[in-house]
């Protein structure tokens, strides 16, 4: 019998230990990822206040790509930066969620960067 490792428990207890460094303030809330099979959603969250200010996702009935994942990850991310800003954020602190920082993640990262936001 093979045993195989469980991935997202292993995802899982890397974003805890980097969640007890990184936290959002208000003045600059926190750019979290998650990545799905199939879609991928970001949110900008104020830690303090445990509040989600802003978020997008690639499942919104709004949302409309027809390249690979990673260039919907990357629209995502000019997504999310264009509604920060709207609210009045320009900085922010990347959590890429225990995901490693490549493919999509990074993408959604370059997305957010040339839509405006600082991390």
């Amino acid at each position: 019998m093979i045993n195989r490792p469980n991935t997202n428990a292993q995802r899982l207890k890397r974003h805890k230990r980097v969640r007890g460094k990184i936290s959002g303030t208000p003045e600059r809330p926190r750019l979290n990822v998650f990545r799905s099979e199939t879609n991928i959603y970001a949110q900008i969250i104020d830690d303090v206040a445990g509040k989600t200010l802003v978020s997008a996702s690639s499942l919104e009935k709004s949302f409309n790509c027809d390249g690979t994942k990673t260039d919907a990850a990357k629209m995502v991310g000019q997504l999310v930066a264009e509604r920060a800003k709207a609210a009045g954020i320009t900085t922010v602190v990347f959590d890429r969620g225990g995901y490693v920082y490549h493919g999509r993640v990074q993408a959604l990262a370059e997305g957010a960067r040339e839509g405006g936001l600082e991390f």
